[in-house]
């Protein structure tokens, strides 16, 4: 009778473990996936940011062409349109209500390449020589983009990734507090049977192999678990706004499902593995 009841009192306590794992991990899966979603939407801010390449009025169709074919090969260059003449005095007309070729006898604009960067290299260090590269080329006639809307756009960015890293760092550092205090309180309560193995000659390994294996499984369950409760969220996100799939993707899911996994398996297989050698290390008279 006192044996069941020891063994029902040591699975509510492995019981409570799995729950509390899983919610811890539960709560890293969130964060890490604002993480990544905040730098996808980071991205697509950044490769929404246009440079316009104003062309040289004498510029011939071919060479424009050549030049557009160029750019296209650039690793900065993520998307580009081509702009004419005559459809940037139309942007214009809708734009204003009134047509400035009718009172100046021609049509004032020049063709244009409007580009969108890359997200690494929209930034003002590298916008800067690739302005400089462009004005190089003699078809071009001057590179304009908004530099101030720039800077504002990579600070804010920059500080919200800061925010979302230190939220990161300190939730890790809870989250290992957490569960190393469930696993410990698990473990407690079979550290007699640790010190019996000792008695009877079992080996440090063999000793912690039961304890080591019902970690795995109860960080392998707890990481199944959070990453359906994750996975049946971000389903739920997306029902409720399908734009939203514009910026996750089931790479981004499945990184974060595999980092939730793997930290459930080291944080609970290190917990337990600290943890019997401190009842392996301990006196018969510390165990009271």
């Amino acid at each position: 009778m006192g044996k069941k009841k020891a063994k029902g009192s040591l699975g509510m306590q492995w019981f409570t473990t799995g729950v509390s794992t899983t919610l811890v991990l539960i709560l890293l899966g969130i964060v890490s996936f604002f993480i990544l979603f905040a730098q996808r939407l980071s991205d697509s801010v950044k490769e929404n940011l246009t440079v316009t390449v104003l062309l040289d009025g004498e510029a011939s169709r071919s060479d424009i062409h050549e030049f557009r074919t160029a750019l296209k090969g650039e690793r900065y260059v993520y998307a580009l349109d081509y702009v004419s003449k005559e459809q940037a005095l139309k942007e214009q007309v809708k734009a204003m209500g009134s047509d400035p070729s009718e009172f100046l006898g021609a049509n004032p604009f020049t063709a244009s390449f409007e580009l969108r960067m890359n997200a690494l290299y929209a930034n003002s260090d590298s916008l800067a020589w690739i302005t400089a590269k462009l004005k190089k080329n003699p078809l071009v006639e001057d590179v304009m983009y908004q530099k101030e809307l720039v800077d504002t756009v990579n600070d804010n960015l920059r500080r919200i990734s800061y925010v979302l890293l230190g939220l990161a760092v300190l939730l890790a550092l809870v989250s290992f507090a957490l569960i190393n205090n469930t696993v410990r309180l698990s473990i407690y309560s079979g550290r007699f049977v640790i010190r019996t193995m000792k008695l009877v000659g079992a080996s440090w390994g063999f000793i912690r192999r039961p304890f080591m294996a019902r970690s795995f499984n109860l960080g392998f369950l707890s990481g199944l678990l959070a990453d359906a409760v994750l996975w049946g969220g971000v389903h739920t996100l997306l029902r409720y706004d399908p734009s939203l799939s514009q910026y996750i993707h089931v790479d981004m899911l499945l990184v974060v499902g595999a980092a939730v996994l793997l930290f459930g398996l080291l944080l609970t297989l290190g917990c337990t593995y600290v943890s019997v050698n401190k009842y392996l290390r301990m006196k018969v008279g510390d165990l009271y």
